[in-house]
């Protein structure tokens, strides 16, 4: 199982980032180590020596079949779910590995950095390009995004990835974060949404 993701997708995260996607040739994507899923509801137990760590509040794509080079107008047919996910970042690792040109891992690979919900079927949704979902934290909305707003849809980022990585079932795709984040704190409850359902829930330790 692999665990890709994307940055700088969409254009209010970006109006505060010093690369923005727009001015790049193709996405930008990393991946995340796959002990670093957290589902199920389990805690987020806060790493030591990191600093803070953001909350990005994502769409999160499921692959459900094999696919290599895959054509942007096919792409469709390799993802059959979706669900709300955060990409735990710590922020002050990340900006001194991004000045020094060196690879974001120890900052977004850690263990419980990929946390994710219930799944969705797609065809219980209105598709999607057409996706609301939201962070509630300790009960106050801190993060909204719709997918339609994306600078790079699904079925792109789909083709793109599938140029490079065989797409397996199971492997899982975190879409964007859509605004800038600020930093969870032991004891705070995350809730995450796909619309109005809740699909996303723990709390952090």
């Amino acid at each position: 199982m692999k665990i890709f993701a994307t940055g700088f997708n969409y254009l209010e995260y970006n109006k505060t980032a010093d690369n923005p996607l727009s001015d790049k040739e193709s996405p930008v994507l990393f991946t995340k180590a796959d002990s670093s899923l957290l589902k199920g509801g389990r805690p987020f137990f806060l790493p030591d020596d990191l600093g803070p760590v953001h909350y990005e509040t994502e769409l999160v794509v499921r692959i459900c079949r094999l696919g290599k080079s895959v054509p942007v107008r096919f792409a469709h047919r390799y993802y059959d779910a979706v669900t709300c996910g955060i990409d735990f970042t710590a922020v002050d690792v990340l900006r001194r590995l991004a000045s020094k040109g060196l690879p974001w891992d120890l900052s977004k690979s850690f263990d419980g950095a990929a946390a994710i919900g219930e799944w969705v079927a797609l065809d219980q949704t209105a598709g999607v390009q057409d996706l609301h979902f939201h962070l509630d934290i300790n009960g106050q909305t801190v993060q909204r995004g719709y997918t339609k707003d994306m600078l790079c849809r699904v079925d792109e980022l789909i083709a793109f990835i599938s140029r490079f990585f065989t797409l397996r079932t199971g492997d899982i795709l975190f879409t964007g974060a859509p605004s800038p984040s600020a930093p969870v704190h032991e004891n705070d409850h995350l809730v995450g949404y796909v619309e109005d359902k809740k699909v996303l829930e723990f709390n952090v330790k």
